[in-house]
């Protein structure tokens, strides 16, 4: 299959709503049918804003996470129609691949 991996890029503390804005996209990646995305944490990150974002073992708040997913394209006009709805700013890469499964699950 042919799609495109779209990674988003935050911190632990932005919210959208009531919820942390990286599980919010996780929510409504699930809400729309979306077969997996991937939470990740980092240690340090450079901002847009020029801005180091950074954890430690007492405040995660700052901390850099991404979200990852791979979606066909009707996938991806989904969700960033939900996005623009949302009105949920946040900074992303989307780059074109060929993604699929192989073997068969036990």
């Amino acid at each position: 299959m042919h799609g495109f991996q779209v990674t988003f890029f935050t911190q632990q503390d932005r919210m959208h709503g009531h919820m942390p804005l990286a599980q919010w996209l996780l929510h409504e990646a699930k809400k729309l049918g979306i077969r997996g995305a991937t939470l990740d944490g980092a240690i340090q990150g450079l901002g847009h804003d020029g801005a180091v974002h950074t954890t430690n073992m007492f405040d995660f708040s700052d901390q850099p996470v991404q979200v990852t997913m791979v979606v066909t394209v009707e996938e991806l006009e989904r969700l960033f129609t939900q996005l623009a709805q949302e009105q949920v700013h946040v900074f992303y890469m989307k780059v074109p691949v060929e993604f699929g499964t192989l073997g068969k699950l036990d």
